[in-house]
């Protein structure tokens, strides 16, 4: 019979339950929106991390973020996905976690967001942690206690 290790929320690293970078869409920070717009589409996601060209963390954009740079004082300026560019309407105040953090760190952060960008000590992104995510383990451990009483 397979052990499984036990879902401590006190103990268990964000770095054991993250998704990797290399998983991870992503747009840079120079993209124009009107690619952000593409890459947010594509995906489904309501929201990706933005970095820059060396792959450190700068914040995130989402689908919201992209719609209110378009609003003119008169109507949507749909021409502007090409003249702006992501830096120009990201949100840069995003909280972020560190590889050694824990779970319980994590779940304090996702419960304002969807997501949390993992990054190491020079903000290089590292991966995300979904509240989706350990929602599952949780449920996951759950049913693993109940089924062995």
């Amino acid at each position: 019979m397979l052990e499984t290790k036990e879902f401590d929320l006190a103990t268990t690293l964000v770095q054991e339950k993250m998704v990797d970078a290399e998983k991870v869409a992503h747009v840079q920070n120079s993209n124009p929106l009107e690619h952000a717009l593409l890459v947010l589409t594509k995906t489904g996601y309501n929201a990706v991390p933005v970095l820059d060209f060396h792959g450190k963390f700068e914040g995130i954009i989402s689908k919201s973020h992209i719609l209110e740079a378009m609003f003119g004082v008169e109507k949507i300026e749909v021409e502007l996905l090409e003249k702006k560019t992501v830096s120009d309407c990201m949100d840069r105040e995003i909280p972020t976690l560190l590889i050694d953090d824990t779970i319980e760190q994590a779940l304090h952060e996702l419960i304002d967001y969807n997501f949390v960008c993992v990054v190491d000590e020079d903000q290089q992104m590292q991966g995300i942690i979904t509240r989706r995510q350990l929602l599952k383990e949780y449920r996951n451990e759950y049913y693993r206690k109940r089924n062995k009483s």
